[in-house]
């Protein structure tokens, strides 16, 4: 049992066989509609899916989830708090509910993954980059994704379209201010840059159809 347990929590690529996508970009980007597409794609070809999100994806992730952005203790979280409850959140999913889907060689979806924590709180809170990078290591092992969209909007459209959902009150992240998404929409165009085989950016300004279709050409082209 040790040995199985051991094996569980080292997450690594070569031991599965799906097809992990993560989608990253600023709020309001319009993240959760293209992963919304995007499965209806791949489910009408036939492919199995697990569609996720981070934090969350599982019941624990879940309850960090609503004290990361939802509950009033939250606006008390220092940011080395923030980075860890995130990772806590990441190392569920990755043993929980990724590795199995991807040894059952599904697609899976990921709203955000590893890149929001180097991005949020390394370039956008200013951490240093070194304890952010161990972290993330220790949280996902050698899971990383075989794609990562990442939906650009300037910071001033992403607020903006915050301002006018209906459905919800903004959360503890999306209350921050310009500046602080300034510096996310940067941090992930220099991290695209850096790893230009894995990262793909869509214009996330454009209409919904037009990026639903250059994402799923990519999908097309990398994976089917």
């Amino acid at each position: 049992m040790a040995e199985k347990n051991k094996k569980n929590s080292t997450p690594s690529n070569n031991l599965k066989h799906g097809i992990l996508i993560s989608f990253e970009g600023s709020e309001g980007s319009g993240k959760t509609t293209q992963i919304r597409l995007l499965a209806s794609h791949l489910e009408q070809i036939g492919r199995k899916i697990v569609v996720t999100r981070e934090p969350g994806g599982t019941a624990v992730g879940e309850e960090i989830r609503h004290l990361l952005k939802h509950a009033g203790s939250g606006s008390t979280i220092f940011p080395e708090t923030e980075l860890l409850l995130f990772a806590a959140s990441r190392a569920q999913l990755v043993r929980e509910l990724l590795i199995p889907a991807l040894r059952e060689q599904r697609f899976v979806l990921c709203d955000r993954f590893l890149d929001s924590t180097t991005v949020y709180q390394g370039a956008a809170r200013q951490m240093s980059k070194t304890p952010v990078q161990i972290i993330n290591t220790f949280a996902v092992g050698d899971l990383m994704p075989d794609l990562t969209v990442i939906i650009d909007v300037p910071a001033a459209v992403g607020m903006e379209r915050i301002r006018h959902r209906v459905s919800d009150l903004p959360d503890r992240m999306e209350q921050e201010n310009i500046e602080f998404y300034e510096r996310v929409r940067e941090g992930y165009l220099l991290l695209a840059r850096s790893l230009p085989e894995r990262f793909f950016i869509v214009d996330g300004t454009q209409e919904v159809p037009i990026i639903e279709k250059q994402i799923w050409n990519e999908v097309q082209k990398r994976f089917l």
